[in-house]
């Protein structure tokens, strides 16, 4: 709990610090959704496979950015396949820019053009899985005992 408030009193102090002497809009308080990722622990960036495991279950909304096919052919469960390409158009499909987003494709490369995308739109918690095998072999590896 002491890393979450940490977190936040962080993201408050950059947040004034960005600004240009003109008034910063009022950040509304965490959904219930952003509460259960932040309790993870996890900070956005490129995260494994076993850290992806963790954030699905807390809840984080997951894109896939690969193509309708490669989506067909395996994915992440609860995906929302938005292909790279596309992300320009269709990125409020995700939700407001505060929402956490774990995005993944085959290679890390497409993951990462989308991943430029939702920051510009304002995205800031952004965990990159890179690609969908490391999904699927954090899934085959046996559990830590």
């Amino acid at each position: 709990m002491k890393r979450i408030a940490v977190v936040r009193a962080l993201a408050v102090v950059v947040a004034s610090c960005a600004s240009n002497g003109t008034a910063m809009p009022q950040v509304p308080p965490a959904s219930e959704q952003t509460s259960r990722v932040l309790d993870t622990g996890i900070f956005p960036g490129v995260v494994g496979g076993e850290a992806a495991h963790a954030l699905v279950a807390a809840g984080i909304t997951v894109v896939d950015v690969r193509t309708p096919a490669e989506f067909d052919r395996g994915h992440v469960p609860g995906a929302v396949n938005i292909p790279y390409d596309e992300m320009y158009r269709r990125y409020g499909e995700l939700g407001p820019p505060s929402t956490p987003v774990l995005i993944y494709c085959k290679t890390g490369r497409r993951a990462g053009l989308a991943t430029t995308t939702l920051r510009e739109k304002g995205f800031t918690q952004i965990y990159d899985l890179q690609s969908y095998d490391n999904w699927v072999l954090a899934d085959a590896a046996p559990a830590a005992r």
